[in-house]
């Protein structure tokens, strides 16, 4: 059992130590909805997926495509779980 800890979220080892996370920046709620991104989806990975789904479109959704995009966004994906298990954490 591994507890995570808030500081894992900045650290260079984190996410195969390419350095300290940015969170992207957000997307208006018109621009997810121009890019009908589910409504489950829409948090402050949106502005990426935006992106990558462009991207997988534009490459007809082909497997070895977009794998910077997809990238970018699993690793958003990731530190947005980190956030909601420190809040989480902080309320025990």
């Amino acid at each position: 059992h591994h507890t995570i800890q808030a500081s894992d979220k900045t650290t260079s080892k984190t996410m195969g130590g390419h350095g300290e996370y940015h969170p992207p920046k957000q997307a208006s709620q018109e621009e997810m909805a121009n890019a009908k991104i589910d409504l489950a989806l829409r948090d402050s990975c949106a502005s990426i997926l935006i992106s990558l789904n462009k991207c997988r479109y534009e490459n007809k959704f082909t497997p070895w495509s977009c794998t910077h995009d997809r990238h970018e966004y699993e690793k958003c994906q990731y530190f947005e779980f980190l956030n909601r298990v420190e809040v989480l954490n902080s309320r025990k």
